[in-house]
């Protein structure tokens, strides 16, 4: 079977997390009936990969390894100020999602491409160092924690996009959340990835201007494309 190196770029828009979690569960799921399947067939079908882009509304969302005690509103607050809180089988602790943020779900057969979990998440950073950097923000890696970071090790080190994913059977779900316009108030909260002492920030905090998410996506999946060798697939 020759390998595909196409990927199905979808922009849904703002979508409930519930709702997509079930869409990328069902997209996951698809993609591993057809790895079984491919076991048993001469004929083998080729497993498509996908990029997906949504904005959600208010939500925290923990991550299976996340602390209780990283959530910092109680009922009471989240119901006031209007927003979700999910539990969820991705890697990570908690974090925030809402409108401005371009949130990536990379749907992607890792055979398709290289079987290397570690890779994965550093390819993912890259690409994020490198969008930001087209818009002249200078951002880095942390070598302690996941993510895309500014200023490391520096007493103004903070967060500009948080990651976590969950693979089965080499098939990804969930991904990454890049603060574009995002209100920064709502991670107050929380405490971001269960990480104490160390801010957050957007690209548009960064510039003192509101940016054109629409534009940080299409960087986005120019550098994505290049990193993974890959093409749109147009169908």
């Amino acid at each position: 079977m020759s390998k595909t190196k196409n990927i199905i770029v979808k922009n849904l828009g703002f979508i409930n997390y519930t709702d997509c979690f079930e869409y990328q569960k069902k997209i996951q799921n698809e993609i591993i009936q057809i790895k079984l399947n491919n076991r048993n067939n001469k004929i083998k079908q080729k497993t498509p990969n996908y990029l997906l882009f949504v904005e959600h509304n208010h939500v925290y969302t923990l991550g299976n390894s996340g602390d209780n005690s990283n959530l910092l509103f109680d009922k009471t607050m989240l119901e006031k100020k209007g927003i979700d809180f999910h539990k969820t089988n991705r890697g990570g602790d908690i974090t925030y999602h809402g409108p401005g943020q371009m949130v990536c779900y990379p749907i992607l057969d890792m055979e398709n491409f290289y079987t290397d979990i570690h890779k994965y998440l550093r390819d993912l950073e890259d690409i994020i160092i490198n969008t930001l950097s087209f818009f002249g923000i200078n951002a880095s890696v942390n070598s302690e924690e996941t993510g895309v970071w500014l200023d490391v090790g520096n007493i103004k080190e903070r967060k500009i996009c948080a990651m976590g994913i969950k693979v089965s059977r080499w098939v990804t779900m969930h991904g990454l959340a890049l603060n574009v316009n995002t209100d920064l108030s709502y991670f107050d909260g929380i405490i971001p990835c269960g990480i104490i002492n160390k801010g957050v920030t957007s690209i548009s905090n960064e510039l003192n201007k509101k940016i054109d998410i629409e534009l940080v996506q299409k960087v986005f999946i120019k550098n994505f494309l290049k990193q993974f060798n890959a093409t749109i697939d147009s169908n």
